[in-house]
């Protein structure tokens, strides 16, 4: 596997010659600073190419090139906004970048409703609790007519579980779950929330998957021209959040997005962390399965504690079983003559890293023990397989 790590630029804590160092030969890394649907410049992305390549590195992945909120919807100027998209894309190929990744998620990227749950080590590490995000939905946000999308029970819990917080738990929840987007370190207001999902009021998992497809049949064919590969990444978590629409969970969505648009340049994201969040996916079935739309690896565990609660762990411990996961990809490439690019995705906040300012998850210590990890589990898997 190609050794990748993400960067979320030159604004980044994390320096390129921590992750030079650490043996990583690839960035994973997006222009953050272009607004969503605008095009990327061939300028642009040379320059931010020529600080990668000064640090002895090369930007080999996309993550992301976003797509505008008005393709996901099929609303206002999307047709203008997917034009955007092909000549960027046109632009990174130009540039020889061929691998880029993005998501179909409405509004928000992945949710936690905890970013520092305490390890027993100390160090600290991502989690998702539905009671929370109810108490957020139903008695923070007050989304309208939240109520209706959980049962009594789910609210009883979920206000047992506010009860217990205080004034500033509950802001810092509130905090946490409207953290944005990777690359920005602002959180939506509630009213800008509320507004945003006012705009997906009539847009259910058909219509999105509809609006998907229809995205893809436009874009593909400008990918496969290229030389590139699409990589969507699943949703995280893999089942509805804030009433909106999810599409990219479960094993059959994943067949439904394949078998509308069938070039292999329509592939995945395979994040190992957000297919296992629902125990119903079958990760070594999807790498059957799909094995020719693989184009990129995001490596991370899961444990899930209850029903309701699922956590970050360490990435060779946890629910996702990494030892037979990364075997069968090795098996795959070796039968593909191709290396993937792979990244360790997430990490625990480690005590050296808890002075710096980084984003949730991407701290450096945590990533390079889980880089260094899955380097090792890697090469000892290689040798039993002579491979």
């Amino acid at each position: 596997m190609q050794q990748t790590m993400r960067w979320f630029g030159p604004q980044d804590s994390v320096k390129l010659i921590d992750i030079k160092q650490a043996g990583a030969a690839g960035i994973v890394t997006a222009l953050h600073q272009i607004p969503v649907g605008e095009i990327w410049s061939v300028q642009d992305i040379q320059e931010r190419q020529e600080i990668i390549r000064n640090a002895g590195l090369e930007w080999t992945v996309v993550e992301s090139l976003p797509v505008h909120e008005e393709i996901k919807r099929a609303s206002g100027n999307y047709l203008q906004y997917i034009e955007n998209y092909k000549i960027s894309l046109k632009n990174l190929a130009d540039c020889g970048i061929k691998i880029i990744t993005y998501n179909f998620m409405p509004i928000l990227d992945w949710v936690r409703t905890d970013h520092t749950f305490i390890n027993d080590d100390g160090s600290k590490a991502l989690l998702y609790n539905q009671d929370a995000f109810t108490y957020f939905d139903v008695f923070l946000l007050k989304r309208p007519n939240s109520e209706n999308d959980y049962s009594d029970a789910e609210k009883e819990k979920a206000l047992r579980f506010g009860d217990q917080l205080s004034e500033d738990e509950k802001a810092l929840l509130f905090k946490n779950v409207l953290l944005g987007l990777p690359g920005s370190k602002i959180n939506f207001t509630a009213e800008q929330i509320l507004s945003l999902l006012d705009n997906y009021a009539n847009i259910n998992n058909e219509k999105l998957r509809e609006n998907l497809i229809y995205f893809l049949a436009e874009v593909t064919p400008i990918a496969e021209q290229n030389g590139q590969k699409l990589a969507i990444h699943p949703d995280d978590p893999p089942f509805s959040v804030l009433g909106l629409p999810r599409i990219v969970s479960t094993e059959a969505d994943l067949k439904a997005i394949f078998s509308a648009v069938p070039s292999t340049a329509n592939g995945l994201c395979y994040c190992t962390g957000s297919l296992s969040a629902d125990p119903k996916n079958n990760l070594e079935k999807i790498i059957d399965d799909y094995e020719n739309r693989i184009h990129f690896l995001h490596l991370r565990n899961t444990i899930r504690e209850s029903e309701t609660v699922f956590r970050e762990s360490e990435h060779l411990s946890g629910d996702v079983k990494m030892e037979s996961i990364v075997e069968k990809l090795l098996i795959l490439m070796n039968k593909t003559k191709t290396s993937l690019p792979m990244r360790p995705d997430h990490g625990f906040l480690h005590e050296v890293d808890q002075k710096t300012e980084t984003y949730p998850g991407y701290s450096l210590t945590g990533r390079l023990k889980g880089l260094a990890e899955l380097r090792g589990l890697e090469m000892g898997i290689a040798y039993k397989l002579n491979l």
